[in-house]
């Protein structure tokens, strides 16, 4: 819980963004987002609101009504959704250190968590002694029953021109023999 309440001086360092996401500097449409992400966040809040509200106008409803329906999409829309994905996203680094199995081991207490994946609608993130094993690969899923929603998503955004040069899996024998200690199959 540590790293909510304490700032992470890493997050704001430019030589980690030019290693790792030098595209995206370049961007314009993120380095729009950067600088004006609070109005944007607002502006979103809004829509939310008066979907809601002219949603309620246009079923017929009264003022007062039509008020309160934008309140709970609002409430809804945004404030729950947001609560619940992020622990969605922290369960994922929680649970899938607890519980599941190891397909590798490595030199945390990953796991790979069928929980995990139901949690997050099987998204991949369960998968994660897998993920900890090949973290550059875009498949974490490395048998045919660990089903990968992500990188199905991938690979329909390649599908149609928008995502390419997908980094694939290791083989299986390279995982095992990148060092004993580290990625060894668990027997």
């Amino acid at each position: 819980m540590g790293w909510l309440m304490f700032k992470n001086r890493e997050l704001y360092d430019l030589a980690a963004y030019h290693r790792y996401a030098r595209d995206i500097l370049r961007d314009p449409f993120y380095k729009t987002l950067e600088r004006h992400f609070f109005s944007i966040v607002l502006a979103s809040w809004v829509v939310f609101f008066v979907g809601g509200f002219l949603s309620g106008i246009l079923a017929g409803d009264t003022l007062g009504q039509s008020l309160g329906f934008g309140g709970i999409i609002l409430l809804w829309g945004v404030f729950v959704r947001t609560v619940l994905v992020w622990h969605i996203t922290w369960s994922v680094n929680s649970l899938a250190h607890v519980w599941g199995y190891r397909n590798y081991s490595t030199n945390d207490d990953s796991r790979n968590s069928l929980l995990v994946t139901f949690i997050t609608l099987g998204s991949g993130e369960g998968w994660h002694n897998n993920h900890h094993a090949d973290p550059g690969a875009a498949r974490s899923g490395h048998y045919w029953w660990e089903f990968d929603g992500i990188y199905h998503a991938i690979r329909g955004l390649a599908l149609v021109g928008l995502a390419s040069n997908i980094v694939g899996r290791k083989p299986r024998h390279l995982l095992a023999s990148h060092g004993r200690s580290r990625n060894a199959p668990v027997k």
